[in-house]
């Protein structure tokens, strides 16, 4: 039977390490952005017999798997092991070892036998190897990464925060590495949900249940219409700014008329509000520019201008392209990109100011727990490159040419203003007020970022 094993030493103790594997979102932070995974239920949190039932598509193959804790020893480890699934035997043992007080050593070892027997392991054994050294080089670092954040935060126990867009490509990610870290979080969702960690509203019938928010300690605003994917009309265009404006205006008019409102109110924005700027630096004091989405912005900024009155800690923050496979910008080339058909936009001289999902959700919790930080702040990597270079980059992570140039006049002519004012202008945003506030980028430069994102780091075979 074989045996894959990986090593990952932390500079915390063994029971923190243990304590973040116990709390709900940890089992989320470590699925991998590249594969496509939904979790259909889980039973339990980590204790013997709870268990969490997968879906899983492997090419056009869809999958079930389901495994179980069969064995949990609180502090040092536990194991899991497949009830039914893809593999004719899976067993996963987690085994955290303190050889020095404040530093742990996390061991896996797995023993899998796929499908089909020797037949199986001939054709497929290669395969699930390198797989699980991408998938494991990836759990380590994000491992990394979320508890060096939780340390130096401070861990969330006794604090609530609630989230609108939730279940968005953020949201989702965000809602993860809080409740990872103790957080108590509530989402807050159009669609019906019970449970008390749900709160209903719908921003075109100015409904939101202010009683559920009262002695919160923040809210997360990031709740809008996608403004990719389609051509603008003016119907979407209305919905896009109508999303921003109306939701954030009785989100902050509710906040405002708490008896106890939360402390800080961290609200979306884009860097977008700078319009097309050139080779211009851009930091927070900068004006805004011209365009749909720079008006977009402003108005959307401005709408939270009722909880900054009440007195409630306001960050609005201007993100650029975040990069994750899950979607977005990079979601979106993928596929073309992998297939050796990717190539610049236009002239691809324009910058592209992005930031990895891990940094930005990172930068969301150093908004929640930084007090001095409000106001507008640019939510973006330090260093923003040229398409022309992100295409060149994109490339060289993937293995792939990138010949294959996108032309102006094709991106107007099939996609129209939305492809001018998202592919075609940029803005070279600095995020100064998030370095001056002592704000630490897991992820400054691109080739990291996307090597991390889509599993091709230095210890991963590409």
């Amino acid at each position: 039977m074989p045996t894959f094993r990986h090593r990952t030493e932390l500079p915390h103790s063994a029971e923190e390490v243990f304590a973040w594997h116990a709390r709900p979102g940890a089992f989320s932070r470590l699925v991998p952005p590249w594969e496509s995974v939904r979790i259909l239920s889980r039973t339990g949190g980590l204790e013997v017999g709870s268990r969490v039932t997968l879906r899983m598509r492997k090419g056009p193959v869809p999958l079930i798997w389901e495994v179980e804790h069969t064995e949990v020893e609180p502090g040092s480890g536990f194991v899991d092991e497949q009830v039914r699934g893809p593999f004719a035997r899976w067993r996963h043992e987690h085994s955290f070892s303190e050889p020095e007080p404040g530093r742990t050593i996390v061991e896996d070892r797995i023993d899998w036998e796929p499908p089909l027997g020797t037949l199986g392991r001939t054709f497929s054994g290669a395969f699930i190897q390198e797989s699980l050294e991408r998938l494991f080089a990836f759990r380590g670092r994000r491992l990394q990464g979320d508890l060096a954040l939780h340390q130096h935060y401070g861990w969330g126990e006794g604090r609530a925060v609630a989230v609108t867009g939730s279940t968005g490509l953020i949201g989702e990610n965000l809602v993860s590495l809080l409740r990872s870290g103790g957080y108590r979080v509530l989402r807050i969702t159009r669609s019906e949900r019970s449970g008390s960690d749900f709160i209903q509203w719908d921003p075109s019938a100015s409904r939101l249940d202010g009683g559920a928010l009262e002695g919160l300690d923040a809210v997360v605003h990031l709740a809008g219409e996608s403004i990719a994917g389609v051509r603008w009309t003016a119907s979407k265009k209305e919905r896009i700014l109508r999303s921003r404006e109306e939701g954030t205006r009785l989100l902050t008019r509710t906040l405002a008329e708490l008896k106890s409102p939360p402390g800080t109110l961290i609200s979306a924005s884009g860097v977008n509000f700078y319009g097309n700027r050139g080779d211009e630096w851009l930091t927070e004091a900068s004006e805004s520019g011209d365009g749909f989405l720079a008006e977009v912005c402003r108005r959307w900024e401005r709408a939270t201008g009722q909880a900054r009155a009440a007195g409630i800690r306001t960050v609005r923050l201007r993100t650029g392209g975040v990069l994750t496979p899950l979607g977005g910008l990079l979601g979106t080339v993928l596929i073309p990109f992998s297939l050796g058909l990717g190539g610049r936009v236009g002239t691809g001289q324009q910058f592209m100011s992005w930031i990895d999902l891990d940094d930005h959700t990172g930068l969301i919790l150093h908004a929640l727990r930084t007090p001095e930080l409000e106001g507008p702040v640019n939510a973006t990597a330090p260093g923003p490159v040229r398409n022309v270079t992100f295409t060149k980059t994109l490339g060289r992570v993937l293995r792939r040419p990138t010949l294959f140039p996108v032309p102006a006049l094709a991106v107007r002519a099939g996609l129209g203003e939305m492809g001018t004012e998202l592919l075609l202008s940029g803005q070279r945003a600095a995020p100064e007020k998030a370095k001056g506030t002592g704000h630490r980028f897991q992820f400054p430069e691109l080739e990291d970022s996307l090597r991390h994102q889509l599993g091709r780091t230095a210890d991963a075979k590409e």
